[in-house]
């Protein structure tokens, strides 16, 4: 298709659709027209996808994520058609900005954070790379929510993003599924003495797929990321007579990770998480049962994977549905259900990793309980006598009381793997140390990458034009060839047109600063950006009592020589987590008192981008010369905007925690600064219960001089908030090591103004990160889970109904 073709089919759509000229149309249907040619145009191919990976027999897997987030999807499937310069160019002809189309687009944000970016990162990577495999999760009615800072508080908002439909999803009613929920069930013994479940009771979900194309980078592969919705079926309408009825019933899918602060919230996250594993895994045995192959060998076709602890009773489901409908022996199924499925363990925080009361998964899933307490039982049965009772005690599913998903998922499949090299380590000997002792084989790691596409060929065009023009654009498909970047860091052309791209960026990141925040930055100053979940392990706290210092010690002294630095900080608070809110108060209270303060003479302006999403990220990551990557070493798992800020030449300030050592051993020690203590020394911390703030805080006048900052009225409308943060400090021993860091963190700075002043070193080191961050591609990573846990193969390339080789050669 040419332009000339495009322009006539856009307005033909266009006229078909609302039946107007373009001068007559609004953004809102320009949009819904270019959506709709675009979804008919790669239809054909999804359809063919489905088809050749049926008719070939290839085993496909199935990525079950609580969460993804996969933001706007307009430009990213532009780039992966191969039509984004076409269409961007046609539209500009018929008077059309694309870029105002997708500011029409809602962000897609059905998730809190990295655990759902990288779901949607791997979605688009394992269609880019031709692989099968499908993403299930839950079409929530509302995303996480809008933030809103009311009087510098968070303020949470609905997120309507379905408020004017999604055209990329299609409703797949063909496919829907009852779930059952609650009730009680006994086993009944049949004429030959089979026990098999009685039902009674309970309610009967109706789970209704909503399918979106996942479309590869210019292959031709549309896989499908299936989302579930819930609705009432007909045979149940009767019980729900009135609209508060309905909309207790329907409310299950409507919101992200429901309020467990109270046992109501708990209930209704426990049952979203079995409709959308019970939907998922039934469709999954629904379309193998299709393809007339024997049940018992499914894990030749089917591979499941657990991400996170949310989809961990795919285990149990699994198992009731080989068990109560195939008729399958334990023994076999449960042979079964460990080789389809393989588990990713996403953190090291034991609090992250789910527990459930056994009474509430009693009466929520009855028989998935009865189903666990069987796999408990057993797996108990098996060790006796053959390793130590107190490690079966403490690998047990169910113990004091609770349901242990961890435990279940790691048991009931045939890979754990972490997702960085430390995380992994940190897994294998501390975190799930007495499970590496039972099942060593089983523990692998895989470090997380990203869509490089979106975050630099969409997020950062400028730097994409300066790359094409050094070292061509073999880049865009092989991200390793980014590493030819590394034969100009002597060129200064090169360097100075890659300091020009990022300074367009800046330009254009301190605009929308400008029109939103009302707060005037320069570009020229040192962007120095934080981007991640608001929580007290990632130590925004740590960044903000830097700033804090920064501004009193220009206070005393205003002619101090700093670089102009803008502090950027985005990141959201779970609604109930209330020290994590304070911490946003004190941020933005500060930022007020510092950007008003003239005296300091522009040298610190500090932003706090409220609502931050994948679109948000988009603007901020090209314009950042500085990454914060300073969570307390061996806390977090691995990170990705650590990686994206890498590849979009920022330099990183990080702690040896997660990828960040990765990241370190790519670019080398002189273009990162490292500070603080490792994962050994807070472990010895923890061993020797040595470790005392207030004792730190008595022998230092600059700590005390900060933190005091946060009582002593230095900063206003903090009364409460201010005293919370100290107190947390002082009094509660400061958990994630703060003040103990806080000499080191202030030192790495202080280096990072230095390297800054040097212009022509920056620009190399932001060069060599650009050049080294070929290695953290999402590509790399789900090839290697392909490889070692899905056993899943690409579609060899072939030649369609239409006469064209459908598939690259270089996918195979």
């Amino acid at each position: 298709m040419d332009k000339k073709e495009f322009k006539k089919k856009f307005k033909r759509r266009l006229a078909e659709k609302f039946a107007m000229e373009v001068t007559d149309a609004s953004s809102n249907e320009l949009y819904q027209t270019l959506g709709s040619l675009m979804t008919s145009a790669y239809s054909q191919d999804w359809r063919e996808t489905w088809k050749d990976y049926r008719e070939n027999n290839q085993k496909q897997s199935y990525y079950f994520s609580i969460e993804f987030l996969p933001g706007k999807m307009l430009k990213s499937n532009l780039l992966n058609m191969g039509w984004l310069e076409l269409v961007e160019e046609g539209l500009d002809e018929l008077g059309i900005q694309l870029n105002d189309l997708v500011e029409i687009e809602p962000d897609m944000a059905l998730g809190n954070g990295g655990l759902g970016r990288l779901a949607s990162c791997f979605m688009d990577s394992i269609a880019s790379c031709g692989l099968p495999g499908n993403g299930n999760g839950i079409r929530y009615e509302y995303g996480l929510f809008k933030q809103r800072f009311v009087d510098n508080y968070q303020v949470e908002l609905p997120d309507e993003w379905l408020q004017k439909g999604n055209l990329w999803e299609v409703r797949k009613e063909s496919k829907a599924v009852d779930v059952q929920i609650g009730g009680n069930v006994y086993l009944k013994p049949d004429q030959y003495g089979k026990l098999s479940p009685v039902y009674e009771g309970g309610s009967k979900l109706r789970a209704v797929p909503y399918d979106t194309g996942m479309v590869g980078y210019q292959n031709k592969i549309v896989n499908t990321m299936r989302l579930w919705s819930l609705e009432i079926p007909p045979e149940e309408e009767d019980r729900y007579r009135s609209i508060e009825a309905r909309r207790s019933f329907e409310d299950l899918t409507s919101v992200l990770y429901p309020d467990d602060s109270n046992e109501a919230g708990r209930k209704m996250r426990l049952t979203q998480e079995y409709f959308f594993v019970s939907a998922g895994v039934q469709s999954i045995l629904r379309y193998f049962k299709s393809l007339n192959q024997p049940m018992d060998e499914i894990n030749q076709y089917v591979a499941i994977h657990i991400n996170d602890t949310h989809p961990a009773m795919c285990v149990a489901e699994f198992m009731r549905l080989l068990v109560d409908e195939e008729q399958m022996s334990w023994e076999r199924a449960w042979d079964l259900t460990r080789k389809v499925m393989s588990y990713t363990n996403h953190t090291i925080m034991a609090e992250a990793l789910e527990k459930w009361s056994i009474d509430m998964m009693k009466n929520v899933c009855p028989r998935i309980y009865q189903i666990i307490e069987e796999i408990d039982r057993r797996f108990v049965e098996e060790l006796i006598g053959v390793q130590d009772f107190d490690l079966i005690q403490r690998t047990r599913i169910i113990q004091d009381g609770q349901v242990h998903m961890a435990h279940l998922a790691i048991i009931g499949s045939h890979s754990t793997n972490g997702v960085a090299k430390l995380h992994s380590d940190l897994l294998k000997s501390v975190v799930l140390h007495d499970f590496y002792l039972l099942y060593p084989d089983r523990f692998n790691n895989k470090t997380n990458g990203i869509a490089m596409r979106r975050w630099v060929q969409l997020a950062n065009p400028a730097m994409s034009k300066v790359l094409d023009a050094t070292i061509g654009k073999t880049w865009r498909k092989n991200s390793d060839d980014l590493r030819l970047l590394l034969n100009y860091e002597e060129d200064d052309q090169v360097l100075n047109a890659l300091a020009e791209a990022k300074y367009q960026n800046k330009r254009s990141l301190a605009a929308y600063i400008k029109s939103h925040c009302g707060i005037e930055v320069s570009p020229d100053a040192i962007f120095d950006v934080q981007i991640k979940r608001l929580h007290a392990y990632k130590r925004q706290l740590l960044n903000l009592l830097h700033i804090i210092k920064l501004y009193l010690d220009l206070k005393e002294n205003p002619e101090l020589p700093i670089e102009p630095r803008v502090f950027i900080f985005g990141a959201k608070a779970a609604p109930s987590y209330h020290y994590a809110k304070s911490i946003i108060k004190v941020i933005n209270e500060v930022a007020s008192l510092i950007n008003a303060d003239e005296t300091i003479k522009g040298k610190l302006k500090l932003v706090f981008l409220e609502n931050y999403n994948v679109s948000l990220a988009e603007r901020i990551i090209p314009a950042a010369d500085v990454s914060e990557q300073i969570s307390l070493a061996s806390k977090e798992a691995s990170g990705t905007s650590n990686m994206k800020l890498m590849l979009n030449g920022a330099v990183t300030i990080a702690t040896l925690d997660g990828a960040n050592v990765e990241i370190r051993d790519a670019v080398g020690d002189d273009n990162i600064a490292i500070f603080g203590l490792t994962e050994g020394e807070v472990y010895q911390y923890y061993e020797k219960r040595n470790y005392h703030a207030i004792d730190l805080y008595e022998r230092d006048t600059t700590i005390q001089k900060v933190v005091n900052a946060l009582i002593d009225g230095t900063i206003p409308n903090i009364t409460k908030e201010g005293q919370e943060i100290f107190d947390s400090l002082i009094k509660y021993n400061d958990e994630f090591f703060v003040l103990r860091d806080f000499e080191d963190y202030c030192a790495a700075q202080m280096s990072v103004n230095q390297a800054y002043q040097d212009t022509r070193r920056w620009r190399q080191i932001s060069l060599r990160n650009t050049a080294n961050a070929g290695r953290f591609s999402s590509d790399r990573t789900v090839q290697q889970y392909a490889d070692d846990i899905w056993q899943i193969e690409p579609l060899f390339a072939h030649n369609d109904n239409r006469g064209v080789t459908q598939h690259d050669t270089y996918l195979l």
